[in-house]
């Protein structure tokens, strides 16, 4: 059955996330790599006890899921697991699924992402930017709401996760103005979201321009397998078709549920969440009915995933 690898974003960090792989010798290579990098140490960042304000730090949150994901792709290719025929990964995630494909060295992914993370908070100062998710609207009803509560500041629909799911984006003010609106429209929820920095909206555009300057010397090879980039849904061969999806995702939606809609109709009967977590599991449970899911938390899990093939 043909397999297809996500990996997840910020979110899905938690302390003691990566216990389920204790004593692996490819995670603990892959986490000790990445510390090398930024001369910290990401293993005991996360490890059970750790400061979860730390881990939620965004500096600190994006080479840790970096990392992650690639630590239990190694681990799955070093229990004898298949290559996957096409992966995905949910914004930050998408650096997990090209260092998977062998299109950017892990090395300087950690280094990249941390990079991103910086230029992103440094972007919107704290407490002037917010996300909230909004439940049971409409898509187009949520954007007309956004452009409605906007009122010459930036507010805008980032993540279209699952039917009935979006998260909003942008200044503070006008992003509380679009949740009151959504409400009003009939939304069943709207929760403001534990974020330092508005993703994937208009603000961002500082940081992709940051983005761009290091990206332009990071060496990328086309992908050993497709990698269906968020901003287009579409995937990349050409290493500068890959930086410029990389520079627009930072302030363009995430098109998740197009996403996992195009991995499934393009064969994929199994799809993998690579990383800590069941968020995308839940998300993709929910977008492609047909296919079969499994989410890679520990290593009892490969496993399973191997008995679906």
């Amino acid at each position: 059955m043909t397999l297809a690898f996500v990996f997840p974003g910020q979110g899905s960090q938690s302390i003691g996330m990566m216990k389920g792989f204790d004593g692996n010798a490819a995670v603990r290579e892959t986490f000790e790599e990445a510390s090398a990098a930024l001369g910290q140490d990401l293993a005991a960042m996360c490890a059970e006890g750790a400061d979860a304000a730390v881990i939620n730090a965004t500096i600190n949150t994006q080479p840790l899921m970096l990392t992650a994901g690639v630590a239990v792709y190694r681990a799955w290719r070093a229990a004898g697991g298949a290559a996957p025929a096409v992966a995905a990964g949910h914004s930050l995630g998408e650096y997990s699924a090209l260092v998977a494909a062998g299109s950017i060295a892990f090395a300087d992914a950690v280094k990249l992402v941390r990079v991103r993370a910086e230029a992103m908070q440094s972007a919107v100062p704290e407490g002037e930017g917010a996300m909230a998710a909004i439940l049971g609207l409409p898509d187009d009803v949520i954007v007309a709401a956004c452009l409605e509560a906007a009122q010459g500041d930036v507010v805008e629909a980032v993540n279209f996760n699952s039917q009935g799911q979006v998260v909003i984006a942008g200044s503070k003010a006008a992003v509380e103005r679009a949740m009151a609106l959504c409400k009003e429209k009939g939304a069943k929820r709207a929760l403001p979201l534990p974020v330092s920095v508005p993703s994937h909206c208009a603000l961002m555009k500082p940081a992709a321009d940051k983005l761009a300057v290091v990206l332009a010397d990071i060496q990328i090879a086309a992908p050993q397998f497709p990698v269906i980039h968020n901003v287009d849904v579409t995937a990349c061969a050409e290493p500068a078709q890959i930086r410029d999806a990389l520079v627009r995702q930072l302030y363009r939606p995430v098109r998740w549920v197009e996403t996992a809609q195009k991995i499934a109709a393009d064969g994929a009967g199994v799809i993998a969440e690579c990383g800590p977590g069941k968020v995308l599991v839940g998300l993709n449970k929910r977008i492609a009915e047909n296919a079969q899911h499994v989410a890679l938390t520990d290593a009892a899990a490969f496993d399973a995933l191997k008995a679906l093939l």
